[in-house]
């Protein structure tokens, strides 16, 4: 069996006679006869009965077709992956992300990365830090940003932004008028926190530590995005990055610096013990362009 073998039985089928078969691929009734002959015999059935002249398709040859329609589909595949892979490298770029820079940043370096490369296929997920770096540890995706507490091990790591912590608050807030806002000026407040394992959490609560106070927190969530929106509905107070808050100040959310200085650390992580591709790289510029 063969692939010529293959097509030949496939026109047969779509088209219902060995004649316009042959017509379709350009050679002799007899050639698409003889040929339908040999796979029938490389395959050990039938997959026609001669009834007066004409072919009729077997239940064994109805079930090869449904197969073989299958496999055209992924040689079709294959044909596009390879014209990808000769016009643009892998021809696909598949990112992971933290949901911090789901909205802001990644969505500016993609348009201005798909202006140029229209034809580049993206798979793009926005995950918990932890389940980025298996994703990329695991080769699944090209690259991934995710949080500094992640397990870096086996890992290309290097840091992508640094973010001074800020803290939101929900338009009106007696806060609102102060310049800088210590942990000392939260107590008592309704405060939305990040995951416990957060490293600038940790930070955070070091900080009331030593101030000696104890945040009042109300709700948790792995995500900034969420404290923001918690925030501008009027829930609580929160420690975010800014450029996790862009699309909600002024509606219903402002920033104030936090003192004493805290950073949100991103990574920017590639898969262990392969090279990036052009794509690659060329995506990591524009996404350091687009902070």
């Amino acid at each position: 069996m063969n692939l010529h073998q293959i097509e030949v039985f496939r026109a047969v089928m779509t088209t219902g006679t060995t004649s316009r078969a042959a017509e379709v691929l350009h050679v002799s009734q007899p050639a698409v006869s003889k040929t339908i002959q040999l796979l029938e015999h490389s395959i050990g059935f039938s997959l026609f009965n001669r009834v007066k002249g004409r072919l009729q398709p077997t239940a064994e040859g109805q079930l090869f077709f449904r197969e073989v329609e299958q496999t055209i589909v992924g040689i079709a595949h294959l044909r596009g992956a390879a014209a990808r892979i000769r016009d643009y490298g892998s021809g696909e770029l598949r990112i992971a992300c933290l949901s911090a820079l789901s909205t802001n940043v990644v969505p500016r370096a993609l348009r201005v990365f798909l202006d140029r490369n229209p034809k580049v296929a993206i798979t793009f997920q926005t995950r918990m830090s932890s389940v980025v770096r298996d994703l990329v540890a695991s080769g699944q995706f090209d690259l991934g940003l995710a949080a500094d507490e992640i397990d870096k091990t086996g890992l290309d790591v290097r840091e992508f932004v640094r973010q001074r912590v800020v803290v939101a608050l929900p338009e009106g807030h007696p806060l609102e008028a102060r310049k800088v806002i210590r942990p000392g000026d939260l107590a008592g407040e309704p405060f939305i926190a990040l995951s416990p394992e957060d490293t600038a959490r940790r930070e955070a609560e070091r900080a009331f530590a030593e101030a000696g106070v104890t945040a009042r927190t109300i709700l948790e969530t792995p995500y900034s995005t969420t404290i923001c929106a918690m925030v501008a509905a009027g829930l609580g107070i929160g420690l975010v990055d800014p450029l996790t808050a862009e699309p909600y100040e002024g509606r219903g959310l402002c920033l104030r610096p936090f003192e004493p200085v805290i950073h949100f650390r991103t990574l920017l992580i590639l898969p262990p013990n392969r090279p990036a591709s052009a794509l690659v790289m060329e995506f990591i510029e524009d996404l350091t362009h687009a902070l």
